[in-house]
């Protein structure tokens, strides 16, 4: 079969089954936004290497604009918006909003997911371990003080510039 073809897949996202019936080789990223109304990955770059389309597949931190959809069917995909709780936001996201680490949010969904990441790899890491697992995230805005201080809120660690 073509991977031109349109033909029905499962994806399994933010705890809901959707069936979606699009060419295996389509963008997770498009899927997600064009079809499931998931506006929490952004598209960036459309190569993977600005971060703002980060979801989590199975856990792991994936850049949707360039995975096909055919490799996420069946497989567990976090958005943003699965990471809330109760319609409420989710802890990292808690803490991004306490620590105002926004200013324009295009990068944002990116940093959270990789925050998310790290965290579950690592619940207490150093803020070297947090600034190398951010690294691949671009943000022009120059958050990032306020992202680490966000980060070291959540590991029970005081970043030194968290009072600023």
């Amino acid at each position: 079969m073509s991977s031109k073809v349109a033909r029905p897949i499962t994806l399994h996202v933010n705890g809901s089954d959707h069936v979606v019936t699009v060419p295996p080789d389509t963008a997770l990223l498009n899927v997600l936004r064009n079809d499931l109304r998931l506006n929490g990955p952004k598209f960036g770059c459309g190569l993977g290497q600005c971060g703002a389309c980060t979801v989590l597949v199975d856990g792991l931190e994936a850049r949707a604009c360039t995975i096909p959809v055919r490799i996420a069917e069946n497989r567990t995909v976090v958005t943003l918006e699965g990471l809330a709780v109760a319609g409420r936001p989710g802890l990292v996201q808690q803490a991004f909003i306490d620590h105002q680490a926004a200013q324009c949010g295009y990068c944002l969904n990116g940093m959270i997911m990789a925050v998310t990441a790290l965290l579950r790899r690592n619940p207490h890491p150093s803020e070297a371990e947090a600034r190398e697992a951010l690294r691949y995230n671009l943000c022009r805005c120059g958050t990032h003080v306020e992202i680490l201080a966000a980060v070291a809120d959540l590991t029970g660690a005081r970043s030194p510039e968290a009072g600023r």
